[in-house]
């Protein structure tokens, strides 16, 4: 009866998938029903905060063309697309272990022993044991022998180590992947910031361009009235501060076009000269005409990267802990070593050259100075570290999507309330301007009228972008997957 000899082999697989660590349980947040600005102007109450490429709103082609190209070409992504591929590897070869390592081995030996070797020489040597071999050789000194065979291992994973180090491993390659998310939507919320700082610095510099024509028209009616007699040298010098004054903004604002230039080719992996050619021509500052779909604190907690990768590494060391428990066990092993052998290679593959070994093993550390207590003592301490920076990061989203829901509301009130500025301002210029050439207003008049009506255009530009800045952190606050699939591509070939 040859089954006592499979009984540790049996006990041992009897044993397999006794886990001994910590059961995961994902964390559940009360975190309230709908937020405390939800209902403010241009926003709009929904289940799902999810809304792919939300950006098309602003209603830019080229805009739309400049993200397609940053989330294709942007080197971060392509480095965390590598990232990706470098955990599922890990993670592949983590499972490995989980299963028999098999390698093959075949090889051909001849050997000869020394008839001058102290033990074993006499042995081959003929006559040198007497009369015992009848003067000849106990046993030939030369072997040849061919051999073909398998050597297989496998560690039982009987406690779930193996389990848990593959089950951490698994969650890191998902972390890996919500980091490319979250990178996404960094990138794409960079591209659509500086592109409109962009537009907003050129459109500055038209509006300070106009200014300059129309001071330079007002300088010429002011030399007029001066060379009539009706005028003094004050109006004249003030006018010509003024356009001084205007003319200083343009380099300011060349050099802020050209940052956000540079910073949009870093962003695309291109060069400046590309860049020139992809902004040619002037363009308008794009207006967002949409509605930012906001729904429940707990469709935002799913959407949000750091959530999720707070959660997954909340789980990825619960299965660390998992791991460090278990290796306080015995661990099992399992071999074997079935081939064949023969001293001529034709009688290789009979029955009667096959040889094999089994065995069963067990390794127990049963004292380390406490050293396995203190590993699990470690990573517990590390999974409430986790539960605490998890907690921290779901706090700072609500309070972040609640400050700038305040803030949407806040900025489209200050854009509705500079447009009413701007009227005003208008009507004050044209009044003065018109009084002044009638001679029923000194020049004081129209330079203040005119310094108000450019502070209030430049107020107005400011306005929007801060409304859009304020649209775009309002987007990445709700979260959500910001790729541009490919099916809908829209730039240009």
């Amino acid at each position: 009866m040859k089954f006592p000899k499979l009984t540790p082999i049996l006990f041992s697989l009897a044993l397999a998938g006794c886990a001994v660590g910590p059961e995961y349980q994902a964390p559940q947040d009360a975190v309230g029903n709908e937020f405390l600005y939800s209902t403010v102007a241009g926003t709009q109450a929904s289940q799902q905060t999810v809304q792919s490429q939300w950006w098309l709103a602003f209603n830019d082609a080229k805009l739309n063309q400049l993200v397609e190209q940053a989330q294709r070409q942007n080197i971060s992504l392509k480095i965390a697309a590598e990232r990706i591929k470098a955990a599922q590897a890990y993670q592949q070869a983590i499972e490995s272990f989980k299963v028999p390592t098999i390698s093959l081995n075949a090889g051909a030996t001849s050997y000869q022993i020394s008839e001058n070797d102290p033990l074993a020489g006499p042995l081959v040597t003929p006559g040198a044991l007497g009369d015992l071999t009848g003067g000849g050789a106990l046993i030939d000194n030369q072997y040849d022998f061919t051999t073909v065979n398998a050597n297989i291992s496998w560690e039982v994973d009987v406690f779930n180590r193996l389990g848990y180090q593959a089950e951490s491993a698994e969650i890191r390659a998902q972390q890996a992947a919500i980091m490319k998310d979250a990178m996404v939507t960094l990138i794409t919320s960079d591209v659509i910031h500086n592109y409109l700082q962009y537009r907003g610095a050129e459109k500055r510099k038209a509006i300070a361009q106009e200014t300059i024509e129309s001071q330079q028209q007002t300088l010429k009616l002011v030399k007029s009235v001066v060379k009539s007699g009706y005028g003094s040298e004050l109006d004249l010098a003030q006018a010509k501060a003024a356009l001084s004054v205007t003319k200083s903004v343009i380099p300011q604002l060349d050099i802020a076009q050209n940052v956000h230039k540079q910073r949009l080719a870093i962003l695309l992996g291109r060069n400046a000269a590309d860049m020139n050619s992809l902004l040619a021509g002037k363009g308008e500052l794009p207006d967002f005409s949409g509605l930012v779909p906001v729904g429940m604190p707990s469709e935002v907690l799913k959407n949000r990267p750091d959530i999720q990768i707070a959660e997954r590494e909340m789980a990825a060391i619960n299965a660390d802990v998992g791991a460090a428990i278990a290796n306080k066990y015995p661990k099992f092993y399992l071999t074997g070593s079935p081939g064949v052998l023969a001293g001529d290679f034709s009688d290789l593959f009979s029955s009667d050259s096959a040889a094999w070994l089994a065995s069963v093993g067990v390794s127990w550390t049963v004292f380390d100075g406490g050293r396995s207590e203190a590993m699990v003592e470690l990573q517990e301490s590390r999974f409430q570290a986790a539960a605490l920076s998890y907690e921290q990061s779901v706090n700072n989203a609500i309070n972040e999507v609640e400050t700038l829901l305040y803030a949407y509301g806040s900025s489209q009130e200050l854009e509705t309330l500079t447009a009413d500025t701007r009227t005003q301002a208008d009507k004050a210029y044209d009044k003065a301007s018109s009084l002044y050439r009638a001679g029923l207003a000194d020049y004081m008049a129209v330079l203040d009228a005119q310094r108000q009506q450019n502070i209030v255009k430049d107020r107005e530009v400011a306005a929007n972008l801060q409304t859009s800045q304020v649209i775009i952190g309002l987007h990445k606050a709700l979260g959500g997957n910001w790729e541009v699939a490919p099916s809908t591509s829209t730039s240009g070939k």
